[in-house]
């Protein structure tokens, strides 16, 4: 059983001072955990945590070894029935493990809610131990006997999609002893280095004109008018991490180190295979995608920073003005009113009842927004689970960026409460899919603002902005992904040390950013703050997938004349039940035809071109 905990978190008690925030921006909410649990100390989370290690033992006892018997039967005794309980368990264990979770990454610098999470982590891994055996025997009925046993038991038939996605992990088992000290030593091994790097970076502070600011604020200053902020925030952030990166780069090429056994024991030919298996893509995909973008460099990329340094007044940008705002750019403060008015009337506007669910995250407090210390940098949609309800984290300081930052969680949790209703076995959409409703709920509420902006220097700036947008998201994370298939494939050849991996880092920066960003020094430790290699390593193409996918969606939405809302939530509803190539088909579209990606591309070189002709009138 894989326990999905959140890359995020919060306090033990369900207050959480809002600290200092600009009473420009409004209230700014604070999520309300009570929905999970009271708190850690709670009746509830007792007993439940109690429960769930009763419930795995019983359910070991019962079901193990006798899952080829019950393949042939059908009622209380089959298939179905055990994959109800089993479900039922990880939906139980999914929600302990998200209320700690959460807890954590509200502020990972407190003791109480580090020991919380270790502690819960700790029981999780002990209770899924018993319940290991479940997916490697259930993998080991024949075939035509499990067919049989879904098409004869109704309850088995129910989680066909699930049944018939876990044979697809079939050949990378190991044994069932390898598989239980794989899992028990994951907790000293991946999981204390996601750790690790989880409290060094929440503590770490950068220190601008005097003041010691935290990872959230220093990265804000880089899209600050003035460019002697940008010139300190980004030398704050460099010495900073180069004065901590032994330990970044130990924890690099121990996971990777980590992730190279595995995948060696596994069978894995690729590096990246095991990502693919789990985001349930094919290698060949990805490949045509990451060769699409590349070619598409001197396009996109190239092309927009020369221009961006045109308007900037400079021969060649610094890495540091990379997101600078243009001079035409609103420097007003968006309250987090206006905000919520603004994700909720573009959502509105597609579907009534896109917005209905967006309003829920804002009227029953599962949005947790301000900037604090300790706080987990950056925004995440975390699920939980079926029977509960997602959450949303931001960082909300009133840039238009935050405003689409926004948009893209909350498409995330609209597509969590959707698919929800698939249940816990069967909700989880691989993350190629993931960021489909992200990324179209961001260019909803683009479009939206765009049409309501008739002044040509406005128009620029929007323009400008969601180009970079885009670039970061397409181009930015295929560089990414360029990257760490250069750090693990060289990592195969032994320990690298931090100028091994800033030789790496720059190397792709250069190639993809451009002639027109000088990259100078301290730039190379920047890889250093990446939280998705750490977390999910070559997660970050998926960001690149769902960018051109709703590049191309939305060009079929444009055309649609009627259905297209229809089919997109079916899309939305369908969780993990479905293969890309079924979703996309309702479309008109299929990921393995080339011309996929250069229409999704094709959007992004329209922008530019608007942009440059914009320039010229």
């Amino acid at each position: 059983m894989k326990i999905k905990l959140p890359h995020a978190g919060l306090l033990l008690s369900a207050a959480v001072p809002a600290g200092a925030a600009d009473p420009a921006l409004g209230d700014l909410p604070v999520w309300k955990l009570q929905d999970l649990y009271p708190s850690a100390t709670s009746t509830a989370f007792v007993a439940d945590m109690e429960k769930a290690g009763k419930a795995a033992t019983a359910f070991e006892e019962k079901w193990k070894g006798k899952l080829a018997d019950a393949a042939t039967k059908t009622g209380d005794d089959g298939i179905g029935a055990a994959l109800k309980e089993y479900e039922a368990l990880d939906d139980l264990m999914g929600r302990l493990g998200s209320f700690a979770g959460l807890t954590y990454f509200s502020d990972t610098t407190n003791p109480a809610n580090g020991k919380l999470y270790g502690d819960v982590q700790t029981k999780i891994t002990e209770y899924s131990g018993h319940l290991l055996f479940f997916a490697l025997e259930l993998n080991r009925v024949d075939d035509a006997v499990m067919d049989a046993c879904m098409a004869n038991d109704p309850a088995a038939g129910h989680y066909r999609p699930w049944l018939v996605d876990l044979r697809k992990d079939k050949p990378y088992q190991l044994d069932d002893r390898l598989e239980q000290l794989f899992l028990e030593k994951s907790m000293t091994s991946a999981a204390a280095f996601n750790r690790l790097f989880d409290e060094t970076m929440a503590e770490l502070r950068y220190e601008i004109d005097g003041e010691k600011v935290p990872l959230e604020v220093a990265l804000n200053m880089l899209q600050e008018k003035d460019p002697e902020v940008r010139h300190k925030a980004a030398m704050a952030l460099a010495e900073t991490f180069k004065a901590n990166i032994r330990v970044f780069t130990l924890i690099t090429n121990t996971l990777a180190k980590d992730k190279d056994i595995s995948d060696r024991w596994r069978g894995f030919e690729d590096i990246a295979d095991s990502r693919h298996l789990a985001n349930r893509v094919e290698r060949e995909v990805v490949d045509a995608l990451a060769a699409a973008v590349r070619e598409a460099y001197p396009r996109l990329s190239h092309r927009y920073y020369k221009m961006k340094a045109k308007w900037l007044g400079m021969e060649q940008m610094n890495f540091w003005d990379r997101n600078a705002p243009l001079p035409e750019t609103s420097t007003a403060i968006i309250s987090w009113p206006e905000a919520k008015d603004t994700v909720l009337s573009a959502y509105g506007n597609f579907s009534p009842e896109m917005a209905d669910i967006a309003r829920r995250f804002f009227d029953e407090q599962w949005i947790d927004a301000p900037v604090r210390p300790g706080k987990a940098p950056g925004a995440f949609a975390h699920p939980t689970v079926p029977s509960a309800h997602p959450y949303v984290l931001v960082n909300y300081m009133g840039k238009p960026r935050d405003v689409m930052t926004l948009a893209h969680e909350l498409g995330h949790g609209v597509h969590q409460v959707l698919a929800g209703a698939q249940g816990a076995l069967m909700c989880q959409t691989p993350l190629t899919l993931a960021e489909t409703a992200s990324v179209f709920g961001e260019m909803l509420t683009f479009r939206a603002l765009l049409e309501k902006t008739t002044d040509k220097r406005e128009r620029k700036a929007m323009l400008a902005q969601k180009v970079e947008d885009m670039i970061n998201t397409v181009v930015r994370q295929i560089a990414f992904y360029e990257f760490e298939r250069k750090l693990h494939t060289a990592r195969k050849a032994g320990e690298l040390t931090a100028d091994d991996i800033g030789e790496l880092w720059l190397s792709v920066q250069s190639e993809s950013l451009g002639p027109a960003i000088n990259i100078s020094e301290g730039y190379e430790t920047y890889w250093a703050y990446i939280p998705h290699f750490i977390h999910s390593p070559f997660y970050v193409y998926a960001y690149a997938f769902g960018d051109c996918l709703v590049n191309s969606l939305y060009a079929v939405y444009q055309k649609a004349e009627t259905g297209f809302q229809e089919k997109y939530f079916e899309l939305l509803k369908a969780g993990g039940t479905k293969h890309h190539s079924e979703l996309l088909k309702p479309f008109g579209l299929d990921a393995t035809d080339p011309s996929f990606w250069s229409q999704g591309l094709s959007m992004i070189e329209g922008l530019i071109d608007e942009l440059e002709a914009l320039d010229r009138a």
